[in-house]
């Protein structure tokens, strides 16, 4: 019988069951994050890395990873995990695809073909001691996957020989085909001469004289799980190069999913007969089978699924998986049209008594943590976050550890490195997510968040920035509980429909049941520098735009917050406009009763590169706060901060002439906080807001999961 989970009531259902039990329970928490370019040789500037598949050795004490793009294998030390040293790298003479450890020796596939048509590999028997090649087999074709069976007797190994996906629009077939591969291992590492090939041609309804075997798994009876992704197949083959099994991954219906990139999170799509394309497969025992449908061809789920061995569907995650990903504010909007989270990679692991699989979605860069106890019916008990595309999942329970190996390197847009991070099961609550939609009536995307206002002590509003740009939010957040819970996301409109052309950067109370919202203009795409006033149902009732003496020197970087001081309302402008002198930028005023305009000078830090700027502002008590901030990450980043200025001091020149500077003290690094989690240091830190009962509130912009992490941080410290 098949068990699915379609609704966004019965994945909350199961989110709220298990996820976030407060102290009752064990958890995963991300105890150290490793930034692989640590192995990268000195001199080697800003090249390129990335940790792909990732393995260790029996001890649990060494991580060993592929890295692709610099053709490399790396190491890490992990016998204090959670301060992780890096043991450097070796070179190889082409592309490791995988890695698998048996005791202390690493076996590594390489691709050394010259094309799609000349393909060849090798697998390499390297000592992770002495970080020395010890023997290398030729493999005839290109390979992926690599397996190595529990006892440590073989390797299984899929041999690809992948499309060219710019060829005929990548339909199949391609020739050369892919097979499997398997070897012994010996004394001394792998015995080529025992390599034997498996025949997967003629098995598979699409392409079956072209089979490309893209990942394989070994049970303790020593049967080869392969999953064919482009072909939606799995073939099981005996320790013998027997098939005893195959038989179509077949496909699923999807309900309430977002299927247009369009700004907007809207989950009332539907995609019929969608192939499951699974990439990576991992037995349960040795009668079941999990496959992570990510997709490649004409398919991709969106989950998650359980087979038994003879090919008939146990369990399914629909839409669930994907669900538990918007409501943790991971959802990948810009994949809306194409497969959506896409699980990539899913691994299995008993921590005690207790069975669970790991299922990784590379494009929501979240980890879902399930109780397998029941194969047929798998409950989530956890999203962890991750780096950006998790690629590789590794679970250690014989040290309670789970380690993601995170693909995605950014460092030529600016953006994070490929990061390993690693996870500890431990006693008590769940440290991720800071804050949920679980729980309200219907499924509720978010992201982006770039603004804060305080409601009351327990009652934040928050708004998301033109990354949703189709559908402007006030979100209403409960911060009484752990997570805190949205609980309300109300539509900004203007005439009763969406308003658009808005940039909201900044949120405040009006006072009488409505907002005062900044929004940062962006000439070039017709989004004006504006203040808006929106009554208690989101209506835009009012909007004021810019006086010329700021118009004619308004750059992109605009209004960043929005706070009421006696009667008027104050903007943080991000950065210098055109009149302004280097390392300043102007505090805007605006009196809503008269219309009159004026500012006064801030003094920004001085950069050490990239810039610098200013992304809140909020009046309390005698003072008005302000986050300054760079616009670095990672280890470059340098100045995440909480300032003040007296309040007495915003006292507003005419604009066009000559404004006061006013003074700053620093009163908060923020860089301590954001490594509170043990991930990197994040880029936006976007929005303060400050209780009656003297609370600050503070929370990261994630860029709606676009070359980001997703990871949305919400935590509170005291005013004073």
């Amino acid at each position: 019988m098949t068990r699915q989970l379609l609704s966004a009531a019965s994945a909350a259902a199961l989110f709220a069951g298990a996820a976030h039990a407060q102290g009752t329970e064990q958890n995963f928490n991300r105890i150290a994050s490793f930034p692989v370019a640590l192995n990268a040789p000195e001199g080697s500037g800003d090249a390129m890395t990335s940790s792909e598949i990732i393995a260790a050795t029996a001890d649990g004490m060494t991580l060993v990873y592929t890295d692709s793009p610099a053709m490399t294998v790396g190491f890490i030390g992990i016998e204090d995990p959670a301060s992780p040293e890096a043991l450097g790298r070796i070179d190889l003479q082409g592309e490791p695809t995988s890695v698998a450890v048996v005791g202390q020796t690493a076996y590594v596939a390489v691709n050394t073909s010259e094309d799609y048509v000349n393909t060849s590999g090798e697998l390499l028997t390297i000592d992770v001691a002495t970080q020395e090649i010890v023997s290398r087999c030729d493999l005839g074709g290109q390979p992926d996957s690599i397996a190595a069976s529990g006892d440590g007797a073989f390797l299984s190994i899929a041999i690809e020989n992948e499309r060219d996906e710019d060829l005929d629009d990548g339909v199949l077939p391609q020739m050369p085909a892919g097979y499997l591969s398997m070897i012994d291992i010996g004394e001394t590492g792998a015995e080529c001469d025992s390599l034997t090939e498996v025949d997967l041609t003629g098995l598979a309804e699409v392409g079956p004289s072209d089979p490309e075997p893209e990942f394989v798994d070994i049970n303790e009876d020593g049967e080869t799980v392969v999953s064919l992704q482009e072909n939606n197949h799995l073939v099981i083959v005996s320790r013998d190069g027997e098939i005893v099994a195959d038989f179509t991954a077949g496909s699923t219906d999807l309900e309430g999913i977002d299927t247009e990139d369009d700004g907007a999170l809207v989950f009332d799509g539907a995609q019929d007969e969608r192939r499951r394309e699974p990439d990576t497969i991992a037995w349960i025992g040795t009668d079941y089978i999990a496959t992570a449908d990510e997709g490649d061809y004409e398919g991709g789920s969106r989950g998650w699924t359980v087979f038994n061995r003879d090919g008939t569907v146990a369990w399914e995650a629909g839409a669930s998986f994907e669900h538990a990903a918007v409501m943790v504010g991971h959802y990948p909007d810009k994949r809306s049209d194409a497969k959506g989270v896409e699980p990539e990679s899913v691994e299995i692991g008993t921590f005690g008594d207790l069975p669970m699989a790991f299922v990784g979605s590379e494009r929501g860069s979240v980890v879902g943590v399930y109780d397998i106890t029941d194969p047929e019916a798998p409950v989530l008990r956890q999203m962890l976050p991750s780096g950006i595309g998790p690629e590789g999942l590794l679970a250690i329970p014989s040290r309670g550890l789970l380690v993601t190996a995170n693909e995605e390197d950014l460092i030529e847009d600016g953006g994070a490195r490929s990061h390993v991070m690693i996870y500890e099961l431990q006693d008590g609550p769940a440290a991720y997510p800071h804050i949920t939609s679980e729980g309200m009536d219907e499924l509720t995307g978010w992201g982006a968040l770039s603004g804060l206002a305080a409601v009351d002590d327990s009652t934040l509003v928050a708004i998301s920035d033109s990354f949703y740009g189709l559908e402007p939010k006030i979100f209403t957040i409960d911060v009484s509980q752990t997570p805190a819970r949205i609980t309300d996301a109300m539509l900004v409109t203007r005439g009763g429909d969406a308003a658009q052309k808005l940039d909201l950067e900044g949120i405040a109370l009006d006072g009488e049941g409505g907002y005062w919202l900044a929004s940062e203009g962006r000439t070039e795409r017709a989004i004006p520098h504006a203040i808006y006033h929106v009554d208690a149902g989101g209506e835009i009732d009012r909007e004021i735009g810019l006086p010329e003496e700021l118009s004619h020197v308004e750059k992109r970087f605009g209004f960043e917050g929005i706070t009421m001081l006696d009667g008027r309302l104050w903007m943080a402008v991000q950065r210098e406009w055109a009149d302004d002198a280097k390392g300043e930028v102007k505090l805007v005023a605006y009196d809503p009763e008269n219309g009159e305009w004026g500012g006064v000078r801030y003094p920004l830090e001085t950069p050490e590169t990239g810039w610098i700027g200013l992304s809140e502002i909020v009046a309390g008590g005698e003072w008005v706060y302000l986050i300054e901030r760079d616009n670095q990450l990672g280890q470059s980043a340098a100045v995440k901060q909480i300032t003040r200025v007296a309040a007495e001091a915003f006292e507003p020149a005419p604009l066009g002439g000559e404004l006061p500077l006013v003074e700053k003290e620093v009163v908060r690094d923020l860089i301590p906080d954001l490594l509170a989690t043990n991930g990197y240091v994040q880029d936006k830190v976007e929005g303060l807001a400050i209780t009656e009962g003297g609370t600050m509130w503070i929370v990261t912009d994630n860029d709606g999961v676009d070359d980001s992490s997703g990871e949305t941080m919400l935590w509170s410290v005291p005013r004073d």
